[in-house]
């Protein structure tokens, strides 16, 4: 009777590529949850589902740039210049800093990205500047006026949990 060999393992202690995304995602979402816990609106705006406000696109003429846009460009429209935080293949992400408020800007190279990255969002909740393949994580107050000179749409993601309030 021989004895059979436990099958090899592989040196390798990293990832797949395949699951690299979903990873970084999330850890771009762990990075939001201060700002999106300091920042967390009300209920207002919701859709009739409770879930995302029905998203409204506005044109940003005073944006002038063709999207997809880089870090740098959506932080020099807005105001500042980003310290960049992330820079990785699925996203990059800067930080702004401004007398108005601290802020996130993540870029994404494909769409499915940026989706992958909201949906990981969603569990923390909060309203957000959505453009093609980027993202503006800031306060609620100031999302009109970031929506004037980028454009793209303010959604809203439900967290999980109870409601503020108790409702």
């Amino acid at each position: 009777m021989s004895q059979q060999q436990p099958p090899a393992r592989s040196p390798r202690r990293h990832p797949s590529r395949a699951h690299r995304p979903r990873a970084l995602a999330a850890a771009g979402a762990l990075v939001v949850l201060p700002l999106v816990t300091a920042c967390g609106g009300g209920d207002h705006g919701k859709g009739a589902d409770g879930g995302k406000a029905a998203p409204s696109v506005t044109a940003a003429p005073a944006a002038g740039v063709v999207a997809p846009a880089k870090v740098e460009v959506i932080a020099g429209l807005t105001g500042c210049k980003a310290k960049i935080r992330i820079d990785a293949d699925e996203l990059r992400q800067g930080l702004c800093h401004t007398k108005k408020a601290d802020y996130l800007i993540t870029t994404f190279p494909e769409e499915k990205f940026k989706e992958t990255w909201l949906e990981e969002a969603r569990v923390y909740g909060g309203k957000y500047l959505v453009g093609t393949r980027w993202v503006v994580s800031v306060k609620p107050a100031l999302l009109e006026s970031f929506r004037a000179k980028l454009g793209g749409t303010i959604r809203e993601l439900r967290g999980i949990g109870p409601k503020p309030g108790g409702q």
